[in-house]
């Protein structure tokens, strides 16, 4: 009889792949099944057709506008395999955004299906309604709902240059892991331009109910918001402390966290 692993405790505080036991020179049959459908799973995520129809019928059940964009990467075999194309707006978007008569405001969301439009499904209504509260709080005007197609982080600078937005964050499906393949990430740009590089966004990573959970992912954006709002600028010069209650504005954790 094999001994027990000490590791098994700490399987119930992780969904890292640990202690899963031998098998002779190999893993059990049941951790090896458990394998084919994590990656099944992750490749499903990634080739999931975005819902954008039925998730702007979630938003505007909320009182919210939205609008659609397409990247230049024309399909999901381009998209994977052509990353520039999905940072920027095709001719036909862009067009079309600029043509809309968007009315002056501060904060710009974007929703892209990015690497996993399973998270986006999942997880990103649930987390803009908990982000509402916040931004009346803190009197941030929220222009329409951009649903982007074949999405890269930085196409959400691309959009909010061509509406002339203050801020722009965009939510997007991360990359599938092979215990995660519904975790939304959002990264935060303030004045966003196509030239835009990674160290000037601020990233909230691993939303979803097993991992940060929307309230605090919303208190987080939030404080982000507001500190960028008040300095003007994001990126590496805008540390996330928002843990240090002696750093909160007006913008505190909501009870229910």
């Amino acid at each position: 009889m094999n001994p027990p692993d000490a590791w098994s405790l700490l399987r119930e505080f992780t969904d890292a792949r640990i202690a899963l036991g031998r098998s002779g020179a190999s893993l059990p049959t049941q951790e090896v099944l458990n394998f084919g459908l994590a990656h099944a799973q992750a490749r499903d995520a990634i080739h999931q057709p975005f819902d954008s129809e039925s998730l702007a019928q979630q938003l505007h059940k909320m009182g919210l506008k939205t609008l659609d964009a397409h990247s230049a990467a024309a399909d999901r075999h381009t998209y994977l395999n052509r990353p520039d194309l999905g940072r920027m707006l095709s001719d036909e978007s862009r067009s079309a955004l600029a043509a809309r008569r968007i009315a002056p405001h501060d904060l710009l969301l974007v929703i892209g299906d990015g690497l996993s439009s399973h998270a986006v499904h999942r997880q990103s209504a649930s987390l803009v309604s908990a982000l509402l509260p916040y931004l009346e709080t803190l009197g941030i005007s929220l222009g329409p709902i951009v649903l982007a197609h074949q999405s890269r982080v930085a196409l959400g600078d691309d959009i909010g240059e061509t509406l002339g937005s203050k801020a722009v964050a965009i939510l997007i499906g991360e990359r599938p892991g092979l215990s995660s393949p519904d975790s939304l990430g959002v990264y935060l740009t303030w004045k966003p331009e196509r030239k835009r590089i990674e160290s000037e966004r601020n990233c909230i990573s691993n939303i979803r109910p097993e991992g940060l959970n929307f309230d605090a992912a919303a208190f987080k954006l939030a404080w982000l918001l507001e500190q960028a709002f008040l300095r003007r600028l994001t990126g590496v010069r805008l540390k996330d402390e928002s843990d240090n209650p002696a750093l909160h504005g007006r913008v505190t954790p909501r009870l229910s966290q």
